[in-house]
């Protein structure tokens, strides 16, 4: 296949998944944005409460992103029993671990205190996590459906269904955050009840859409039924990809941490800054995932050269990519900030002050963030997760948190340097990992060949 093919088979297969993940963040943005215009301390405590859930939503994500890569190789192979084993076993996994995690949402508070949280922010974070981290069910049953959706190509209904989502937390949202509509006025309490009702609607249409397109497949026949070798290898390919997710997510939350001892209103800009960054991350997160899926389907037929040429060219969309949204933030950044409060906030100037600096180190590491999660979407392709893992956690941990500590505090940059910190992780991970792609193109997919 030539290079212009791959672009158009990338752009077709990747545009409704990243459409997807952008309407999924769009319900976070919602959030922010309507608690932001409800308040500086709502928006603070959410950023927070958002960060924290998102650290475990993404440990748990491992195994719905391990039944992508397995997935593709099996239909690649016309292995349609396979499909359905791997598939059940990433919801077996998916719901044990969110029944495990509960108890981290329930009782956060303590925890959030531990980190040097104030009261009112820890105590508000908890509130809003006590009914939002109902979610994590829905979520992650979600996430290994649309894995399995996606890796046979059938991302379209995944878009729409998002879409449909969003909608749905918008409106929510608006009724129960400030009591419109004759429903109660329940601030940071209705953000958490919309966010729960929008991931138990995507959850249903998603899984509607599966057993009605697919229902040879049989997902939740005899679901009650343990395959315990499947289940294995589930977990094994799973487990190292959440604690990558884990080591990337914790950095970002560490983050937040940090920018809460600076105080209310930098953690405020900083949620703002973050938002807009992930927005942007989507795009390379949807082209990271066509990368899982293509790289599987080449791996299970062992065609190193097709493997090698969508390598290359996942890689240069996700460069155009970078550029462009880097112009965004660099040209774009008060408007930006502005979105998220109303003109009456007596802390607007500081907000908007500190978020133009934070969106100008965003700028900087679109390009290493998108780098990085590109070459971990082709690595979890030929399903090569450990490695990465240790890289990760070194990249993160190592380099990335001591960096925002010092050039944040030590230095005194304060959110300028934590944000730096960010970039040089990314960077490691982005560098570290690009290397490790090539090599097992190189080595273990010729030998599968």
């Amino acid at each position: 296949m030539s290079y212009p093919a791959h672009a158009r088979a990338v752009t077709t297969l990747g545009l409704p998944l990243v459409g997807g993940h952008l309407a999924q963040i769009a319900i976070g943005v919602t959030d922010t944005v309507m608690l932001g215009w409800y308040g500086v301390d709502a928006l603070a405590a959410v950023t927070l409460a958002s960060s924290y859930f998102f650290v475990l939503f993404l440990m748990g994500a491992g195994f719905a992103f391990a039944v992508m890569p397995m997935v593709a190789t099996f239909d690649a192979e016309d292995d349609e029993i396979s499909i359905r084993r791997v598939t059940r076993m990433g919801l077996w996994l998916s719901l044990a671990y969110a029944v495990v995690i509960m108890p981290f949402m329930i009782w956060s508070e303590a925890l959030l205190l531990l980190m040097g949280q104030t009261e009112t922010v820890a105590a508000d974070a908890q509130n809003y996590l006590r009914i939002a981290g109902y979610g994590m069910f829905p979520w992650l049953v979600a996430m290994v459906v649309k894995s399995y959706l996606a890796a046979l190509e059938r991302t379209q209904v995944v878009f729409w269904i998002a879409v449909l989502a969003t909608l749905c937390n918008g409106l929510i949202n608006y009724a129960l955050i400030f009591g419109n509509w004759g429903a109660p006025e329940l601030g940071i309490a209705g953000a958490a009840t919309a966010s729960l009702v929008t991931q138990a609607i995507g959850m249903v249409g998603i899984v509607a859409y599966a057993l009605y397109v697919l229902p040879h497949h049989q997902l939740f026949v005899r679901f009650w039924k343990a395959d315990w070798e499947m289940l294995s290898r589930v977990f094994r390919l799973g487990v190292p990809i959440g604690f990558t997710g884990l080591s990337e997510t914790g950095l970002f939350a560490a983050t937040a941490v940090m920018m809460g001892w600076l105080g209310t209103v930098p953690l405020a800009a900083h949620g703002i800054a973050l938002q807009c960054a992930s927005i942007t991350f989507m795009l390379h997160l949807g082209i990271s995932n066509v990368a899982t899926i293509r790289a599987g389907n080449a791996y299970g037929r062992g065609d190193r050269d097709h493997l090698a040429r969508g390598a290359r060219v996942v890689f240069i969309m996700s460069l155009i990519t970078a550029v462009l949204t880097s112009v965004v933030f660099l040209v774009w950044p008060e408007p930006l900030v502005l979105v998220f409060m109303q003109s009456s906030e007596p802390a607007r100037d500081q907000i908007v002050a500190i978020g133009v600096g934070l969106l100008a180190m965003a700028a900087l590491f679109q390009l290493v963030d998108g780098a990085q999660a590109i070459a971990l979407g082709l690595l979890r392709g030929v399903q090569d997760t450990t490695v990465p893992m240790f890289i990760a956690a070194i990249s993160y941990w190592v380099v990335g948190m001591p960096c925002s500590y010092i050039f944040g505090f030590v230095l005194g940059y304060d959110g300028i340097g934590v944000w730096m910190g960010l970039v040089l992780g990314l960077a490691c991970a982005a560098i570290l990992l690009s290397a490790r792609f090539w090599r097992v193109i190189l080595g273990r997919v010729e030998v599968q060949g």
